[in-house]
């Protein structure tokens, strides 16, 4: 099903290979739709913290932050008297340089020296942070104590080019970027210790249903041996032939491999920044008409040249003259009379032609219609 709703946007939009590639495979991932315990779980003894550092982005093309951010041009100057080096704030150019917050989460089962992604956001008044390399940076937990350094290029999926003000082309966001594999692990998190008679599983999306699931999967092999508690965390027991160190571990790696579908509320997610709609199995649509009009408004620069009379003290002119067209096309309207699934929501909306922006704000008037039975999720 989600591989005809992809098949009918795409086909008529244009998007790359890759996007068709990733569309081929979506019939075998409904196919082997079970997946493994650990895959939707983490046990006990697994912690997780929330990273944060302040950090400089080097090596823009002229797209960092202005002379007016003054913690920018401060930092530039705190980090070349650290190098030996002393410059007057006054005269120093920050165009090539951006300040940034680095974020990560970092989880107890990374070991000091393993390494880890990391978000990497402007906070000045830079125009991209495309082609830019963090230096090192400490981030820290919330209390204070120094987790990881982070350092490396900056990878942001998305292009900025900008001639003027006037001609500028914009591929996806361009201000928030990762470094994958950037940040390295300096002082890990100890995991909390757990009962050896007793195991906790916590699901990483709370479902009452996959946590009866995954008692089931549990139970299977091992008789009574899992009980859920709530949508979120599931009791296991450990047997008493198995309470044996190394064989408790071999019992916890099992557990981790057995295979359960697991199920979920009907949910559309939609990021607007890319334009991107990943939308559930469940998802339908009750009754309703959509009617769907676009006005393109096209704005364009040309430059006109103004010459001056011959042999007279004037100089020559460049004067930019825009011009606006608008264009606006007739509502076209598409009723679903009965309550249908995501490829009938699919045909509907490839008939009036729609594109990613415009199923974007359509899912949002559904919502708010009470037509969408669904979830939505906007990033």
């Amino acid at each position: 099903m989600l591989a005809v709703l992809y098949s009918r946007l795409v086909a008529p939009i244009g998007l790359p290979l890759a996007f068709y590639l990733v569309t081929l495979l979506l019939p075998v991932i409904t196919d082997a739709a079970k997946v493994r315990i650990k895959d939707i779980c983490s046990f006990q003894d697994k912690q997780e913290v929330d990273l944060i550092g302040y950090g400089l982005v080097i090596g823009l093309d002229g797209t960092g932050d202005g002379s007016g951010t003054q913690f920018t041009v401060q930092s530039m100057t705190n980090m070349m008297d650290h190098l030996g080096i002393t410059v007057d704030p006054r005269k120093l150019k920050v165009k090539n340089v951006a300040a940034v917050m680095v974020t990560a989460r970092l989880s107890s089962q990374k070991t000091a020296g393993s390494h880890f992604d990391v978000t990497v956001s402007s906070i000045g008044d830079a125009s991209s942070l495309q082609g830019g390399t963090l230096i090192l940076t400490p981030l820290s937990d919330p209390g204070g104590t120094v987790r990881a350094m982070a350092q490396g290029p900056v990878s942001i999926g998305g292009f900025n080019v900008q001639v003027d003000e006037a001609n500028k082309i914009i591929n996806n966001y361009t201000l928030v970027g990762r470094v994958p594999g950037g940040a390295k692990v300096t002082n890990a998190i100890s995991p909390v210790p757990g009962s050896d008679r007793e195991i906790y599983l916590s699901l990483n999306d709370p479902d009452i249903t996959t946590a009866h699931r995954v008692a089931e999967a549990i139970n299977k092999k091992y008789g009574l041996a899992a009980y859920p508690i709530d949508g979120g965390s599931v009791k296991v027991v450990v047997p008493d032939s198995l309470s044996y160190p190394t064989l408790r571990s071999r019992f916890i790696s099992d557990i981790g491999h057995r295979l359960v579908v697991p199920d979920g509320p009907a949910r559309v997610v939609i990021n607007e920044k890319t334009g991107t709609i990943v939308t559930g199995e469940h998802v339908t649509i009750a009754p309703v008409a959509i009617a769907h009009g676009t006005i393109t408004v096209r704005i364009q620069s040309r430059p006109i040249v103004s010459q001056p009379e011959p042999f007279s003290a004037g100089e020559t002119v460049v004067t930019q003259e825009p011009s606006i067209n608008v264009d606006q096309e007739y509502a076209r309207i598409v009723k679903l009379k009965e309550s249908v699934h995501l490829s009938d929501v699919a045909s509907a909306l490839n008939k009036i032609g729609a594109t990613p922006r415009d199923i974007i704000a359509i899912f949002q008037a559904l919502k708010q219609a009470g037509a969408l039975r669904a979830e939505l999720v906007i990033l």
